[in-house]
């Protein structure tokens, strides 16, 4: 039977690829392809936090609501993590390379369109599209690096592509503060369509169509329902648990919803000819291991990079663009150590990095929970810095270890898999910890309250406090004498810095569970199957 086939050539260790003749010219030069995609990737990457800023501006210009503006994220990353592993077996099926420029066709195109429209059920059905293509994109730049670099090179090669999703993330809301505001918030979007045009030029000279011999035949439809089904109720779940609550029945029906559906898949994978991702590939427990620890790595610092933004805007009051410069120590140290991850990676395995690299994850996350309201820029900068570099091996190295272990016709669906991780993790992490922030605030605002001798609150007032005191806004009342309003703004300020300390504290955990996840994981078998020595 095929799917017994699929299984055993899993298992087997691979042979060995025929080495292929040097890059001659711009085609298929590695260093040149690397340039080629990260262009691409970039564009996908800085869409993810550049909007954020944008968001206020297009509320106002559109007359859009609060849960319409919600949409504009939380559809784009919905699309983004519903479709990535189908997207990556597409490029595992008809080539990366097409799969790639495609996404950026789409992508760029999907940007002008949202630049273009004039109402917000416009603005977020173009972000769903921009999620789908963005989709496409990104496991084909890493099928790319796969097949395009020697093993010997890999890891620096994935090094500098995590650099550039690192810089680019961090560095959204600097340059989206930028463009709102001194040009407009359709800039925001309009920017990407010159960046895909020079995507999609270099991408046709310079990317090289690689496919392995083996690589599927056949698409794997039931199995691509139930996975978009699975990650469609799971993602669903985790972006409205905030507003239904935790131990709401439709957060629930959903979470059960996704569990059945993810069994389903599993049931099905294990009979159909040429499944969607051969259940063989997770025997692999490094694989295992490097998409474990991609989630916990996001959750902690999704999850913890989500209230700093508050901390900064509303608790010190900073502007977008201050916000964003703020964070420079922690973009500054994954644009450094990236690539220095990448070399060390190569030299001695990805344990000891990983492990590393987790625990200084920890010791950021557990000196940020020790942050005050007054803290000063400098100690800041120490945590944000510390964080940076302890998340530079993690993303390289746990990329190699999915990416490396899983066979090279299954290069697009581990790519898949990879940034599948990493979004599941930061959605984990975002309403995880937003329910440890929410729950500390609704614990000590009511005491706090009080013991500033403030006048008391209804229920109902008391519950619409809470709510601005999670985001760090200080609910002061519009004629409050100063003196009032100076308590009311220590006091939610204080609540905040309470319940963004026992979040941190959360994160610290999952980036200590981490650390023992990264010593399961080992080098991957199958690096040889990429390419050989090129242009190196």
């Amino acid at each position: 039977m095929t799917s017994q086939i699929t299984v055993d050539k899993a298992d087997k260790a691979p042979e060995p690829a025929p080495v292929p003749a040097p890059a001659k010219g711009l085609r298929g030069h590695p260093w040149l392809t690397l340039f080629a995609v990260a262009i691409g990737v970039m564009m996908v990457a800085l869409d993810g936090t550049i909007v954020a800023i944008a968001n206020p501006a297009i509320q106002k210009d559109l007359g859009a609501t609060f849960a319409d503006v919600q949409w504009i994220t939380n559809g784009y990353f919905l699309a983004l993590a519903v479709a990535l592993i189908t997207a990556g077996k597409l490029g595992d099926r008809f080539g990366h390379r097409q799969t790639f420029l495609i996404g950026v066709v789409g992508f760029a195109a999907a940007s002008g369109a949202i630049g273009l429209s004039d109402s917000i059920a416009f603005v977020v059905t173009f972000r769903v599209l921009q999620g789908l293509f963005g989709a496409l994109l990104m496991p084909a730049a890493l099928g790319l690096l796969r097949a395009t670099f020697p093993a010997e090179k890999l890891n620096m090669a994935i090094g500098i592509w995590g650099m550039v999703i690192g810089a680019s993330t961090a560095g959204g809301p600097i340059l989206g503060g930028l463009l709102v505001q001194h040009v407009s918030w359709q800039s925001v979007f309009f920017i990407n369509v010159p960046v895909g045009i020079i995507a999609l030029v270099l991408g046709i000279v310079i990317l090289k169509d690689h496919r392995a011999e083996n690589a599927p035949k056949s698409f794997d439809v039931v199995g691509i329902a139930l996975l978009s089904a699975a990650m469609f109720c799971l993602v669903w779940a985790l972006i409205k648990a905030p507003e239904w609550g935790w131990g709401a029945g439709m957060t629930w029906t959903f979470i059960g919803a996704s569990v059945v559906s993810f069994a389903l898949f599993a049931v099905w994978e294990s009979k159909v000819d040429e499944p969607l991702i051969p259940l063989a590939l997770f025997r692999s427990v490094p694989l295992s291991a490097g998409v474990v620890l991609m989630v916990l790595m996001a959750i902690a610092f999704m999850g913890g990079l989500f209230f700093v933004t508050f901390y900064l805007q509303n608790v010190h009051g900073m502007s977008p663009v201050d916000s964003g410069l703020h964070l420079l120590p922690l973009t500054g140290m994954m644009i450094i150590g990236s690539p220095l991850a990448g070399a060390m990676i190569t030299k001695m395995g990805p344990r000891i990095p990983l492990a590393g690299g987790m625990l200084c994850t920890a010791v950021a996350m557990y000196g940020m929970s020790t942050l005050e309201a007054g803290t000063g820029s400098g100690l800041m900068s120490i945590w944000f810095a510390l964080l940076g570099l302890g998340l530079a091996p993690v993303m390289v190295g746990a990329t190699e270890v999915i990416v490396g272990n899983a066979p090279m016709e299954l290069s697009g669906v581990a790519g898949g898999l990879q940034q599948a991780a990493m979004q599941i993790g930061g959605s984990l992490g975002t309403a995880v910890l937003g329910a440890v922030m929410a729950s500390k605030v609704d614990s000590d605002l009511p005491e706090n309250w009080a013991d500033a001798k403030l006048p008391p609150l209804s229920e109902a007032q008391l519950d619409k406090a809470a709510e601005a005191v999670q985001v760090g806004v200080a609910p002061v009342p519009p004629k409050a004498p100063p003196s009032v309003a100076d308590q009311i703004t220590t006091v939610a300020h204080d609540t905040f810095m309470s319940g963004m300390g026992m979040a941190c504290l959360v994160a610290t955990g999952v980036a200590v569970v981490a650390v023992f996840v990264a010593f399961l994981t080992k080098r991957g078998d199958n690096a040889e199957a990429g390419a050989g020595v090129g242009h190196i």
